[in-house]
């Protein structure tokens, strides 16, 4: 009998081969994002789909590429009239993630998929739990749903338990829009962007029982520091470290140790296999749905709209963000408050 992790991953490796295109999607937003799911759900051959542009000139953009119903003006104005739809998805600049979800619930929607982080600070997010009745809310860390990250966990789990772990997540500064994004999104650059491989790690080991987190220089948009290394105990025992030099080179990477194997991500969506007592490294070759679409998009689409799978397929709930982000408070040195 296949245990849930191989289960997980044969399922998103087959959404092609489900049927969405009865279903009903509203994004909010019109930005980079936006478009990446856009992408995702016409390839999925869901066609009715509403987006909620602030900008005339991204409503432009958007009845260029996608057949889509367009709504500019902003959500505010907007989301009140729209109907309930399957899936909200938000997808709007991080400072209005949070305000864009609360008003969605007001506005009676009931399942809504968040962009990351959900917010730079996990206070703002625990406020919008206290808004969550019943409505399923998740936020979307779209490298948990990459098919090399779900056939990793389904071979640790063959394997018998994961013995240790260390991750990397380096920045490469000289390619940081500095002109992009509002200043405190990269202040807490950890949280922005670097948080999505740490978060690969953590759903793997465990969150920290025990953590010594270390930070070293600074920049001038990010004084909290430039180097960042760390070791801990994680709460299911396994032994970790990581290490991050925001101005050297080398890529994000997880990497696990089991009893018979070490696997590693690096580049994330690609998986590769070590035998202990081997130097030499194996690509563990994967099936992927939709190559053409940002990996983990449409799978995360997908698991939103189908009933039941998050048993076998887990989203990120808004409980586990705040984790994530209070995480990333102690590894990056933030003020909490």
């Amino acid at each position: 009998m296949k245990d849930l992790t191989e289960i997980s991953y044969d399922w998103i490796t087959n959404i092609d081969a489900l049927k969405f295109d009865d279903k009903s999607v509203l994004i909010i937003g019109a930005g980079e994002m936006a478009k990446q799911y856009s992408l995702a759900l016409s390839k999925m051959n869901i066609k009715n789909v509403t987006i909620i542009s602030k900008s005339q000139k991204k409503y432009s953009e958007f009845s260029n590429k996608f057949k889509f119903q367009i709504l500019d003006g902003g959500f505010e104005k907007q989301l009140p009239s729209v109907s309930k739809k399957d899936l909200v998805i938000v997808a709007t600049p991080t400072p209005l993630l949070i305000p864009a979800t609360k008003l969605a619930i007001e506005c009676g929607q009931i399942t809504i998929l968040v962009e990351k982080p959900g917010s730079l600070y996990h206070k703002e997010l625990s406020s919008l739990i206290k808004k969550i009745k019943t409505q399923r809310v998740r936020i979307a860390y779209n490298r948990l749903l990459y098919p090399s990250f779900q056939k990793l966990k389904s071979l640790v789990e063959e394997d018998g338990r994961i013995s240790s772990c260390r991750f990397n997540f380096t920045e490469w500064i000289h390619r940081i829009p500095l002109e992009r994004y509002q200043k405190d999104e990269y202040e807490r650059w950890g949280i922005s962007n670097s948080l999505h491989v740490i978060s690969m790690a953590i759903e793997l080991i465990g969150m920290p029982q025990k953590i010594s987190t270390y930070q070293y220089g600074k920049l001038d948009w990010h004084q909290a520091g430039s180097i960042f290394v760390g070791s801990g105990i994680s709460e299911k025992n396994i032994p970790f470290s990581y290490h991050a030099d925001w101005g050297g080179g080398g890529r994000w990477e997880v990497e696990v140790i089991t009893k018979k194997n070490i696997y590693r991500l690096v580049p994330l969506e690609d998986l590769y296999v070590c035998t202990v007592g081997s130097v030499n490294w194996e690509k563990i070759p994967l099936k992927i749905a939709y190559p053409d679409v940002k990996a983990g998009i449409a799978e995360e689409i997908a698991v939103m709209l189908s009933d039941d799978i998050e048993d076998k397929i887990e989203m990120v709930s808004i409980d586990k963000a705040v984790e994530f982000n209070n995480l990333a408070e102690r590894i990056f040195g933030y003020d909490s408050n």
